[in-house]
């Protein structure tokens, strides 16, 4: 069963298209209006190793924040999509990806019990024009949609785009395992019977 969504959100803010393969080949076809986070998306497509379009068209002469929460609104929303019913899933993922000097760390679960814990000092509150703190948004939205527990650690950093830089990269890792296919699982792994 091909593990894909596709999600079109339509806002007086912004206007995002977007495809989500699950058992892609880390292909990314991204315009954002917003040049950091499609740099970061690029970052989590290639190592989770999905298929991911983006085109989204948002009020960025106001700031990055509509643009930025509404792709995570529709990324979450297309991962809880493509994951139907979860069955043989593995759940739970975790990955620690280093950045230079900086060090990040995100585990999840594919729970459908929405949270987000982030330990994250970012020395600079931009990276270029992006705005740092629409990281947490970006995050926060896609656990929410995506209804997965999701903590992110920055152990250390210096750099504030390579610290968020090894965020991204550790995410889609940490996806990558948890929405593997281990077929040793009959039906979800949970003692409720369900995700």
């Amino acid at each position: 069963m091909e593990r894909i969504a596709s999600i079109d959100r339509k806002t007086n803010e912004t206007q995002i298209k977007l495809a989500l393969e699950i058992d892609g080949e880390g292909q990314s076809n991204l315009e954002t209006g917003v040049p950091f986070m499609t740099h970061m998306l690029d970052l989590f497509t290639k190592h989770g190793q999905f298929n991911l379009t983006v085109d989204a068209n948002g009020d960025v002469e106001v700031d990055d924040h509509h643009t930025t929460e509404d792709i995570g609104i529709c990324l979450g929303q297309a991962l809880r999509e493509a994951l139907g019913d979860k069955k043989g899933i593995k759940r739970y993922g975790n990955a620690f990806v280093p950045m230079d000097e900086a060090l990040a760390q995100v585990v999840v679960d594919l729970s459908n019990r929405p949270h987000l814990e982030m330990r994250a000092e970012f020395p600079s509150q931009k990276v270029g024009t992006f705005d740092t703190e629409l990281v947490h948004e970006f995050l926060w939205k896609l656990a929410l949609e995506a209804r997965m527990n999701l903590h992110v650690i920055v152990h250390y950093g210096k750099n504030t785009h390579h610290m968020i830089e090894a965020v991204f990269k550790a995410l889609g890792r940490a996806l990558d395992e948890a929405t593997t296919i281990d077929p040793r699982i009959k039906g979800v792994p949970s003692t409720k019977g369900m995700l």
